[in-house]
């Protein structure tokens, strides 16, 4: 995971003018107790006015004499009943001095107190809280980095901070807690439609993956899937979901059908894999389209393999085209639906839908049909890769199995689903 980190911590504090002394004492005798706001001035008395004096101490902390700057400030921290203006006063320039030294355990302990002082604008406690944040993270303590984004994000209401809490919470190596806090925002997400950030989900896919997790892996991918479809999503989803141990290798060419309809183009043993189960299946017409498609795009090369694939598959395409209106009588004779489905599906993939799914109906309605749901999985993504949404999906809604069956009818839906138009950068079908 590519962690954000906070403004460097010297160009931080140089902005709120920690590189130099500050120009914050005043005398008695320059104020002379003049009030302002209805309240009186605070002061450093003129004894210590000598050590403070930002034209003394501006000269030496650029010429990195910090033994001698400090030298000054011990001499007026020595001074007795110091007020609570003065302490502030020594101890902003003891601050000034860890950060031009690089004294890191003095600039933590400066950053601490002046956070807490009380005297800081709201403004400039932020950024003061983001730099000990900072330099908290440079040392990899985690906690305390936790610690002041949280107060950070209090005081500003910044609604960034959350997640750069859960950033830091993955750093330390909380990965069940951040797993556990992204799965209910996910889960939220779907229940309100309320898109999850493609850097969270990928964050609770990295947990999973440190996890073994597989099956919330998955639900990481689903999540990119349903708001952020990129084709390397789509396919490692499928692929990943072909690997479950529940998974039956009956739907090895549903999963390749919707993998080559989400994404843009696929790799070569895809193309080739799809057309060579329509071609043991009886779906010449598909694989055709199939092995014609990978060879136009480029994913396919013209092997000798390939070519006798490819001029079977132009043949048997061919008289299926021819045939097919007489094979209709033949399915309708037959004792079960499984004819009448197969030929439904034949002429989905030549593009009649409507006659195509009518006649997966009819299959289903006949009955006989070894695996009904299955059947009725391909009627759903018929209907949907017929651009008809909502029937397609009261279909798929409706179909269960532990096998693979129902997962593929999820992402059918969430292919259905996808948004349009795609956010910049998506490489997913829109179309």
């Amino acid at each position: 995971m590519t962690q954000k980190r906070f403004a460097r911590i010297g160009l931080l504090l140089a902005a709120l003018g920690l590189g130099a002394a500050p120009a914050l004492v005043q005398t008695v005798h320059a104020q002379d107790k003049q009030a302002i706001a209805g309240a009186q001035q605070e002061t450093v008395r003129k004894e210590m006015h000598k050590f403070l004096d930002s034209k003394v101490l501006t000269p030496l902390l650029d010429a990195k004499k910090y033994a001698e700057v400090t030298a000054l400030l011990d001499q007026a921290d020595a001074l007795p009943n110091k007020s609570g203006f003065e302490q502030y006063i020594i101890n902003r320039m003891r601050l000034a001095v860890a950060v031009s030294s690089n004294d890191k355990a003095k600039l933590k302990e400066m950053l601490e107190y002046t956070i807490n002082s009380g005297r800081l604008e709201k403004d400039e406690k932020a950024k003061f809280l983001q730099a000990l944040a900072g330099t908290y993270q440079e040392e990899k303590n985690y906690p305390k980095v936790i610690e002041n984004l949280r107060k950070y994000g209090e005081l500003t209401g910044d609604p960034k901070v959350p997640r750069q809490i859960m950033q830091f919470r993955f750093e330390s190596g909380d990965y069940k807690g951040v797993q556990a806090d992204l799965l209910k925002k996910v889960a939220d997400g779907i229940q309100n439609n309320q898109p999850v950030s493609r850097e969270e989900l990928h964050m609770l896919a990295d947990t999973s993956n440190r996890l073994k997790d597989k099956e919330n892996y998955l639900t990481a991918l689903e999540g990119l899937v349903r708001w952020h479809p990129r084709d390397r999503y789509w396919s490692d989803m499928l692929y990943r979901t072909r690997g479950k141990e529940n998974y039956s290798t009956r739907f090895s060419a549903d999963i390749i059908r919707l993998q080559k309809v989400a994404t843009t183009k696929m790799d070569e043993q895809d193309y080739l894999e799809l057309a060579e189960v329509d071609q043991l299946e009886g779906q010449f017409i598909e694989g055709k389209a199939v092995l014609d498609a990978g060879i136009a795009n480029g994913a396919v090369k013209m092997t000798d393999k390939v070519k006798k694939l490819k001029a079977q598959l132009d043949k048997q395409a061919a008289d299926d085209t021819k045939s097919i209106a007489a094979s209709e009588a033949s399915a309708r004779k037959a004792k079960n639906g499984t004819g009448l489905v197969n030929l439904g599906y034949a002429f989905v993939t030549m593009g009649q839908f409507d006659k195509g799914i009518a006649l997966i109906q009819e299959g289903i309605a006949k009955g006989g049909l070894k695996n009904a749901e299955d059947a009725k999985l391909r009627l759903g993504y018929s209907y949907a890769m017929a651009g008809k949404k909502e029937e397609a999906i009261k279909i798929l809604e409706t179909v269960q199995g532990a096998d693979g069956r129902a997962d593929l009818a999820r992402y059918w839906i969430l292919w259905i689903n996808r948004p349009y138009p795609a956010t910049e950068g998506d490489d997913a079908k829109q179309s």
